[in-house]
């Protein structure tokens, strides 16, 4: 069992400020201990801004090529400890550990990589008459993570945080925070400077909530739920700081009549279970035309059936359990909900999959005949559970995409590309992918309405830890 008693604040790992509050971070494969984390305080955050305050003053001078310096080092022990990682994503929130070595722990050294570029290639200045616009980092960033994809989210707001020359405080989220000490070591030991980058756990109540109200943290960097993001603006509105969120999804997954039905819906319910479903873009509204409904929920259905749930650390696994009991919970009364609301149910259903008593095991689900006004359809349910909704033309599957509070994600099929095309530009989401394409670091990501504000990845992302400086009246 690992147990992480203290913070990495200013270079060090320290000891609690008002002592040693202790809690268990269970494997949800079989719901015992694997370790215990400290959980901080107001007063450690403050500890931690301090430190990353006073850092800014010197590391925000750094020259590009010292921060290319620290990035390429960052990727360098990355590596070096890449297995430990994957292996403590799958230990912690249940991903199955090929997913965790191919997605999970690779989407980390993608986002120091792509920080890496565009660092390389930005423009820091550029002259308009006798006007000279700067880019400028930001501050001090505050940055709140969640479970779900743990080391991808904290990477793609470090690596290019590092990248603009600002300083940060990462709490990380409690679930699942074994990975993020590992990042803390790595990042001490490729010599990124005292107080550039802090670390302290804690609950969203406490120390998210002393970091989103701080007067000295100038942004607040948040992925979660919705509802917490709301909590996250609600306390940096004092303070007036810049507020990014990647929040919640109801993906839409419009599949057009000239689709490859046996490939575009067997792809799109993999891709809904997939992380156990614990994805914020998961598709999780197949939209399907109404005269090949029955035809998509018999593909539908295969595809649950031939998914292995298990193990995450058997060979043969096609999903791991969800995060925990609350989440196995909330699960299991959405999906009594759809039963309950009159959806068809074609596969899985509640309870736990046979043979699999411990373990936040859930059955991959899939609802057919639902509509738009089901609960189910509208909540982000966030485990494998996948709704069909038919749709009489194109017109109503657009509207029926866009009847969402939500708008992060948005999926397309269909034979003809610049059909696809055409349909993806009337969603309201923030990405869209075309026939399963996948996703693209280089590329913007974040969301419309309550999925969120601001962008991750790339150059995007990137300028999200920009302030923009006009000197007028230079002369050259």
């Amino acid at each position: 069992m690992k147990t992480y008693e203290q913070f990495y604040i200013n270079g060090e790992w320290v000891d609690p400020v008002e002592g040693k509050n202790m809690f268990d971070v269970l494997n949800p494969a079989n719901e015992e201990v694997i370790g215990q984390i400290a959980m901080g305080s107001a007063a450690d955050v403050d500890n931690a801004v301090m430190a990353a305050s006073k850092a800014f003053d010197t590391f925000s001078q750094t020259s590009v090529e010292e921060r290319l310096a620290i990035l390429g080092k960052i990727v360098e022990v990355y590596q070096s400890r890449y297995d430990e990682i994957a292996e403590t994503i799958s230990s912690e929130m249940g991903a199955p550990l090929s997913l965790s070595k191919a997605a999970q722990a690779a989407t980390g050294l993608g986002h120091f990589a792509q920080a890496i570029e565009v660092l390389q290639n930005f423009e820091w200045e550029e002259t308009r008459g006798k006007t000279v616009l700067r880019r400028e980092p930001i501050g001090v960033v505050g940055m709140i993570t969640p479970w779900n994809w743990p080391i991808n989210q904290i990477s793609c707001k470090v690596a290019p945080a590092i990248a603009a020359g600002c300083t940060m405080v990462l709490k990380p989220t409690e679930m699942a925070p074994l990975n993020a000490m590992i990042f803390a070591e790595i990042l001490h030991e490729a010599g990124v400077p005292a107080g550039v980058f802090n670390l302290v756990n804690g609950d969203g109540p406490t120390v998210g909530e002393a970091m989103s109200s701080h007067p000295r943290i100038d942004m607040m960097s948040f992925t979660g739920s919705t509802r917490a993001g709301i909590a996250v603006a609600k306390g940096a509105a004092d303070t007036v700081k810049r507020v990014a969120q990647e929040l919640g999804g109801k993906s839409a997954n419009i599949i057009l009549d000239d689709a490859d039905f046996e490939s575009a819906i067997t792809g799109g319910a993999k891709h809904c279970f997939n992380n156990s479903g614990q994805s914020c873009n998961a598709p999780t509204r197949m939209l399907v035309p109404e005269a090949r409904h029955d035809e998509a929920k018999e593909i539908a259905k295969r595809a649950a059936e031939a998914t292995k749930v298990g193990d995450p650390f058997a060979e043969d696994t096609g999903i791991g359990p969800v995060v925990s009991d609350v989440q196995f919970n909330k699960i299991q009364g959405l999906i009594e909900k759809g039963i309950e609301e009159g959806a068809e149910l074609v596969a899985g259903g509640p309870g736990k999959p046979e043979g699999l008593n411990a373990g936040y095991f859930v059955r991959p689900t899939v609802f057919a005949n639902v509509n738009n006004d089901m609960t189910i359809a509208r909540e982000e349910i966030f485990g494998p559970v996948l709704s069909i909704l038919p749709y009489k033309d194109e017109e109503e599957a657009v509207e029926i995409a866009n009847d969402t509070e939500y708008g992060l994600y948005g999926y397309v099929s269909s034979g003809d590309v610049e059909h696809a095309k055409k349909v993806a530009n009337r969603i309201r989401a923030g990405s869209i992918a075309i026939n399963g394409a996948g996703a693209d670091f280089t590329t913007p990501f974040g969301g419309y309405k309550q999925s969120g504000n601001g962008r991750e990845w790339g150059l995007f992302g990137f300028e999200e830890f920009l302030e923009v400086k006009a000197v007028v009246g230079f002369t050259s």
